[in-house]
């Protein structure tokens, strides 16, 4: 377990983010708010303000647990499974301008 009391820090990865937005809703053509990053798989998802609340579903679907604050860049890292904020060793770099959806 560590200082934060997430025992899933082995699943942090560096990661190539997989799309510039999210990248469900680009395929189905919907809206996001805010872009969360999975930071096993680089899966970008929208958050859970978002209509399709993809990062979470990813989550279910895939469980990878930790995600990171990707758009706008917000330095922190959530694990899904123990439900607490967690310190990301660095921040995903965007892959360039994300467009807004919202």
């Amino acid at each position: 377990m560590s200082e934060d009391g997430c025992g899933h820090h082995k699943s942090i990865h560096t990661v190539t983010p997989s799309a510039r937005g999210c990248e469900d809703c680009l395929k189905i053509g919907s809206p996001w708010l805010h872009l969360r990053l999975c930071r096993a798989c680089g899966h970008v998802g929208c958050c859970d303000d978002s209509p399709n609340r993809h990062a979470t579903k990813h989550f279910h679907a895939a469980g990878h647990p930790i995600i990171e604050g990707y758009d706008p860049p917000e330095g922190w890292g959530w694990c899904y499974v123990d439900e607490l904020f967690v310190d990301l060793p660095d921040q995903t770099p965007q892959l360039g301008p994300i467009p807004r959806y919202y």
